[in-house]
């Protein structure tokens, strides 16, 4: 076989493997927010208050915090294994679709219930994890090592499309019976994982060729996954607190409808041609720029005198964060090379995770409604991204630096 027809057959099974997960990830992404939508009802028919409600998605967040990194972990382990992560992953899909579709049922038996729904809560949180890191870990197994990027950047659109449709699908599902959204959910999410193991089977490497033990990881990751963590806690803080009270300077609170998802279009159109530059250059050197440049889009989306100037700076900030996200997963598949790619997959969700769960520990705190606390809230975004991204600018430049000097003269 020609090396030509081999690069052909390569791209073409990294593009089907970059489609699938894209799916993937939107199909997951919209059962969570089916969760958010319902959350609140299903928990008052069970006795639960609605202020505690926060309280039971930090947990979620506590919860994959850990599962994240162990999901990864595990995933290092089954991948090299031909076809056994798909069967993980999908029997593990299957019993946190079982826990997702019992929770309305579980709920609709009221207050004697609460016990067993806080339980199906843990298991679905537990379980779901399978679904981030381990299909991620699919990028790095593929011999076409340039493309992974773009396909990041492919995977990632699920996730900034269910982001974008978000709002509108809590105006639809508003007032349906929460049953038949969770069925639904479920039943396709479910179909969707089980197709892994024949996705799995185009990403693996060339025949023959030894599995690679996991490299040990040394000081780059840790900076690299605390910088994760500063960046989302920015987009956190900037995207679910402050967004909507910057479009409420201009408009009602009925158009944040049509508003919202400025940010993800941004985010979804800024991350292919970001994939490029992270092609040539690195993700940590693309998820830097776009902190600076995020950072200033929200200082920008402060200082907006208009409704369209705020428009065009959401749009900024969005496609900013979608560059960060993107060069992101690439950079912890180029770190994880070869055999740990699950690992530090894993704690980029875990990272993403626990800056949502400080978020929405502020939020149960009241911080946002305590005026001496406005300006924090505003402006911590934007001290986020400038601190982090300038950060890794400087260890791109560094490992760019002492890549030149270990190069013969």
């Amino acid at each position: 076989m020609s090396k030509t027809l081999v690069e052909t057959v390569d791209t073409s099974a990294a593009n089907r493997t970059g489609v699938y997960l894209a799916v993937l990830q939107l199909v997951f992404t919209l059962g969570w927010t089916t969760y958010l939508i319902y959350l609140p009802k299903l928990a008052a028919e069970v006795g639960i208050a609605p202020s505690s409600v926060i309280l039971v998605l930090m947990l979620d967040q506590a919860i994959f915090t850990l599962t994240d990194t162990a999901m990864g972990i595990a995933a290092d382990r089954i991948a090299p294994f031909v076809g056994r992560l798909g069967v993980f992953v999908g029997a593990v899909t299957a019993l946190s679709c079982a826990a997702f579709v019992a929770l309305p049922f579980v709920a609709g038996t009221g207050p004697g219930a609460q016990v067993w729904f806080i339980a199906l809560i843990v298991i679905w949180a537990v379980t779901s994890s399978a679904l981030r890191a381990p299909p991620l870990t699919l990028l790095g197994k593929h011999r076409a090592k340039p493309q992974i990027p773009f396909l990041s950047a492919l995977a990632m659109l699920g996730y900034g499309l269910a982001g974008a449709v978000s709002p509108y699908l809590g105006v639809v599902l508003r007032d349906q019976d929460a049953r038949i959204p969770f069925v639904i959910s479920s039943v396709v999410l479910l179909l969707t994982a089980l197709g892994l193991s024949r996705v799995e089977r185009l990403a693996q490497q060339s025949p023959g060729k030894p599995a690679e033990a996991a490299p040990r990881l040394g000081r780059v990751p840790v900076i690299f996954i605390a910088s994760m963590v500063i960046l989302a806690l920015g987009y956190q803080l900037h995207f679910s607190i402050n967004s909507a009270p910057f479009y409420l300077r201009f408009a009602k609170p009925a158009d944040l409808q049509w508003l919202m998802p400025v940010f993800w279009i941004g985010f979804n159109i800024a991350m292919f041609p970001a994939s490029v530059i992270t092609r040539r250059r690195g993700g940590l050197i693309v998820m830097g720029a776009a902190g600076l440049l995020g950072a200033l889009a929200v200082v920008g989306a402060e200082l907006a005198g208009s409704l369209n100037l705020l428009i065009v700076t959401q749009f900024i900030a969005g496609a900013a964060w979608g560059c960060m996200l993107m060069s992101a997963i690439a950079a912890a598949l180029a770190i994880g090379d070869s055999g740990a790619e699950g690992k530090v997959l894993g704690l980029v969700f875990s990272a993403l995770a626990l800056a949502t769960f400080a978020r929405m520990a502020a939020v149960a705190g009241g911080l946002q409604k305590l005026p001496e606390y406005a300006p924090l809230l505003r402006w911590t975004p934007v001290a986020c991204w400038a601190v982090a991204g300038a950060g890794l600018l400087v260890i791109a430049a560094s490992r760019a630096q002492q890549s030149m000097q270990a190069r013969p003269l």
